[in-house]
């Protein structure tokens, strides 16, 4: 993430959208059920009632869902949705348009686990049937490998069939970010530009026409100072939706900031599991009170981190964001006429002095500017003495196999051939 306090440039860890547990099932890009057959089970189900025969009924349902949204068909989309509320029918005619805009390559809707909602027995009836549901999916040209999250419907059995009656009443009971995606709330556009997809509001198509350009020069930036491959394939989501894959846009326990732009990291598997596999990719979520105002540098420090997190997850934070910051801030010294001399004083002059450890997740949420700008400056120090590629080679390491504080001290003495509170001494003395 990047944070702002006034007009402060730094960083915090990536997000996590869903957890790392692997699932084994077949995406499936058609509905191998009739439409007779599809109505045959669901009503079978309906009529049946055990765990399992719902499970297979609403599974059937929500096959047929995203088979729709593959193929365009909005009457198959809605005709599950409960015909006696208008409202209900018209939001989800709002998302089948917005999920039709994000080029689905693969796209999977199945029954997770029952969600107790006595709230909706008393309103709906005693066949009212609430559940997590999982969607996971892959887009074309933005995903190496399909992602999972998690949404919430409620159902309940009418005239012999089920139909969907709440789409957002257990909402409580899901991930942080689930049904939280993009797609989910007003009206979107969805601008693309080679690799880059942009999302913002249906009334904001120039924005995000501005941001896919901003977006191809901050990812020429990453490229220059971060040497290890990456493909440059970025979502950026600027919408003024302020619940869109977040729970909160501050954070610290100190006097705390505001949290401009963060990259919501992705994995494939049961979103309320520990993660334990590599992730798969990133979201860039931009703070819609900053998205009229974005910087190219800004982008770039999310980007970094869009660019190294697919590697694994065990870096330590101080330099997943000291390496964001180190390429934010060459990036703007790319340019002649710029300079982060203030910063590099501020952080000489102010941060270092206090430093006694590599900064943590304490450090961080305790005084973000002074973790950012040590985290930055270890970086720096880093390639004074590695280069970028040793500096990489430093975070592949760590990202991998640092998977406990021991690991940790040992990759960096290996590494640099410094104990932690050695490294710590050096950056101190280093001037940059």
């Amino acid at each position: 993430m990047v944070m702002q306090r006034g007009r402060l440039f730094a960083g915090a860890a990536a997000l996590v959208l869903v957890s790392a547990v692997g699932v084994a099932v077949a995406t499936r890009s058609d509905n191998s059920a009739t439409a007779g057959g599809t109505a045959a089970a669901a009503t079978a189900g309906a009529k049946a009632g055990s765990p399992q025969s719902r499970k297979a009924a609403l599974d059937v349902i929500l096959a047929q869902r995203a088979t729709a949204v593959l193929k365009g068909d909005v009457k198959a989309f809605i005709a599950s949705v409960d015909p006696q509320q208008p409202k209900l029918v018209a939001k989800q005619r709002v998302l089948f348009a917005n999920l039709r805009q994000f080029q689905f390559s693969t796209l999977r809707y199945f029954v997770a686990d029952e969600r107790l909602a006595p709230n909706l027995v008393e309103k709906y009836g005693n066949t009212a049937f609430s559940t997590r549901v999982m969607m996971r999916y892959q887009l074309a040209g933005l995903d190496p490998g399909p992602v999972q999250t998690d949404l919430g419907y409620t159902f309940v059995v009418r005239a012999g069939r089920w139909i969907l009656v709440a789409d957002d009443a257990i909402d409580q009971t899901l991930s942080d970010d689930g049904h939280r995606q993009p797609w989910d709330f007003q009206p979107i556009t969805v601008i693309r530009r080679g690799k880059i997809v942009v999302v913002v509001d249906k009334s904001e198509a120039a924005l995000g026409k501005k941001i896919a350009g901003v977006s191809k020069t901050a990812i020429s930036a990453v490229h220059r100072h971060w040497p290890r491959p990456w493909n440059g394939a970025v979502m950026v989501v600027a919408m003024p939706e302020p619940r869109v894959m977040s729970l909160l846009w501050t954070t610290g326990t100190g006097t705390g900031w505001t949290i401009a732009a963060k990259a919501v990291t992705l994995y494939d598997g049961e979103p309320l599991s520990v993660k334990a596999a590599a992730p798969v990719g990133s979201r860039i979520v931009i703070n819609p009170a900053v998205r009229k105002s974005l910087d190219e540098d800004l982008l770039v420090h999310e980007m970094t981190h869009v660019a190294t997190v697919p590697i694994g997850v065990h870096a330590p934070v101080w330099l997943v964001e000291g390496i964001a910051e180190y390429v934010r801030c060459r990036s703007i010294e790319d340019d002649p006429h710029w300079t982060v001399d203030p910063y590099r004083k501020t952080v000489r002059t102010k941060y270092l002095p206090s430093m006694k450890v590599l900064p943590g997740e304490t450090q961080f949420d305790a005084s973000g500017d002074r973790s950012y700008g040590q985290a930055w400056w270890v970086t720096e120090y880093l390639v004074s003495t590695k280069g970028e590629k040793g500096m990489a080679a430093l975070y592949t390491d760590l990202a991998l196999h640092g998977t406990s504080p021991a690991a940790i001290a040992s990759i960096i003495k290996k590494q640099t051939g410094k104990t932690p509170p050695e490294l710590v001494t050096a950056v101190k003395k280093f001037r940059g």
